[in-house]
């Protein structure tokens, strides 16, 4: 019990682990002014390029730090669904990323749109339609992880999805604003603590 400290250099989060064993009932949706395209092995760099956009003001980065040929092995798997949502100018706005790799399961990977899209509604419609993707001939869990270096609004929403809470756990990493995986100026929500000698300049 207590409070434990985190290094200067490293951001914590709590991940809490999510999951359903049964198929949630359909829900009248309106229709949505963006679509949900597959994207069969897509080129790491216009992946990563979505990955950026929709994740930076979240910290996503361990796929930006990855290896290409770990990152190929990822998206070059056909067991490894990835979406792109583009609206009806053809604009990328979103993405899901959908992993099959384990027997009877679907990972909801990755889930979430560009940040000037958030909160307005449109991740309901996403949902639901991750969700009739992710509940196919065989599949008899489908799971998410979140954190709180995500959205405010990002467990509730999977909460009122169909999700129940199974876990949770503490996890630090250096800061990928530090590392120069993401600009310094990402999530600036999220306080920046340095190390060395401009520690000071925070």
């Amino acid at each position: 019990m207590g409070l434990t400290a985190v290094p200067d250099g490293e951001v914590a989060t709590i991940v809490t682990t999510l999951e359903m064993r049964q198929r949630p009932p359909v829900r009248p949706m309106a229709p949505a002014p963006f679509a949900l395209t597959r994207w069969p092995a897509p080129a790491s760099a216009r992946y990563l390029a979505l990955f950026r956009r929709v994740g930076a003001p979240w910290l996503w980065f361990s796929r930006l730090v990855m290896p290409d040929e770990a990152l190929r092995h990822i998206l070059d798997d056909p067991a490894v669904e990835v979406y792109a949502a583009i609206d009806r100018a053809g604009i990328e706005i979103g993405m899901v990323e959908l992993d099959f790799r384990s027997a009877g399961q679907c990972e909801l990977s990755y889930f979430g749109l560009v940040p000037e899209l958030a909160g307005k509604g449109h991740g309901g419609w996403m949902m639901a339609t991750a969700l009739t993707l992710a509940w196919r001939k065989g599949v008899e869990r489908v799971w998410v992880h979140t954190c709180t270096l995500d959205h405010p609004a990002a467990l509730g929403f999977y909460r009122r999805h169909g999700f129940a809470p199974i876990k949770r756990m503490i996890e630090t990493f250096p800061d990928p604003r530090l590392t120069g995986a993401l600009p310094r100026d990402s999530a600036p929500q999220i306080p920046l603590f340095e190390t060395g000698p401009d520690a000071s300049r925070r």
